[in-house]
């Protein structure tokens, strides 16, 4: 289980990078480099990391599923996710 200020944190850059979306994109059609400085760091989409949405767990995540390797196994074994089950041969 990640750190709650870990998640918080994901979800302040996630509001910031929504905020100042319109405004980067205006910015980098223009060239102008020295306003697109004058933003807030956080507001650059490449700082956003993808943690899973159940743990926030920041490693090993499925982007088709939205969660880490650990939970999908977890969810799996349980049949949580449909149209999912533990292979066999």
């Amino acid at each position: 289980m990640a750190k709650e200020s870990m998640k918080a944190r994901e979800v302040k850059r996630q509001k910031l990078v929504s905020k100042y979306a319109k405004k980067r994109e205006a910015l980098k059609l223009s060239g102008d480099y020295t306003g697109l400085q004058k933003l807030p760091k956080n507001s650059s989409p490449v700082r956003l990391h993808n943690r899973c949405k159940i743990t926030g767990r920041p490693k090993g995540y499925m982007r088709i599923f939205g969660i880490s390797r650990v939970t999908f196994r977890e969810m799996a074994n349980k049949g949580l996710i449909p149209g999912i089950k533990k292979s066999s041969w």
